[in-house]
């Protein structure tokens, strides 16, 4: 094996979390280490640190029946770093691409993410991260909406969520919520009618 598969095995082993013991050296082969599973065809696993979410076993723990927007008043790369920072307690469950609609899933579904200041809504939700702030509209582009919009119907079909403005919400609408993102410039008509019609096509 050479080094840049040593290397690369290490990084993967280090993401899932298995650390071995100090001093002890071990190597795997490529193919061997685990590889997690994402929710979302097409999302790359970034995870969140352990100690920014709730392990769970969802839906059967809790019902989910929300998706919730956010805006991260930050970059992608800022945002998933925030994410994997175990002394900022808190993550969603994915981060979604201004310029190119890139995904990242940075928990998995199942896992109650850290996003909505409610824990009741913290349960039964899907928190959804976009690249951007509330205030500079040009970060809304047509990719991010559009896969943020494929991703939430994706999401809806997984957990039978109506695909309208009752059970598709922004942050501001989370009871107790302090924050006002998704903001007054981000389209609502707009990702609404393409929740709907992204797998009529």
């Amino acid at each position: 094996m050479d080094r840049r598969e040593l290397l690369r095995s290490a990084a993967a082993l280090s993401a899932a979390g298995i650390l071995l013991p100090a001093g002890t050296a071990r190597a795997f082969p490529a193919a061997a280490a685990p590889s997690p599973v994402v929710d979302e065809p097409g999302a790359v696993w970034r995870p969140a640190a352990g100690a920014n979410y709730t392990a769970s076993n969802r839906p059967s723990a809790y019902r989910i029946d929300r998706v919730v927007i956010h805006v991260a008043q930050e970059t992608f790369e800022d945002t998933v770093r925030i994410f994997q920072d175990p002394a900022r307690r808190v993550s969603a469950h994915y981060v979604v691409g201004s310029s190119d609609g890139r995904l990242a899933q940075c928990l998995r579904e199942r896992d109650i993410g850290w996003h909505a200041g409610n824990w009741s809504y913290n349960t039964r939700s899907i928190g959804i991260e976009h690249e951007g702030w509330v205030d500079r509209p040009e970060y809304f582009t047509h990719a991010l909406y559009a896969r943020s919009a494929a991703l939430t119907a994706a999401v809806c079909d997984r957990y039978g969520i109506p695909k309208d403005r009752e059970h598709i919400i922004g942050h501001h609408q989370v009871p107790g919520a302090d924050h006002t993102d998704p903001g007054p410039h981000w389209d609502w008509v707009r990702y609404i009618r393409l929740v709907n019609l992204t797998h009529l096509v």
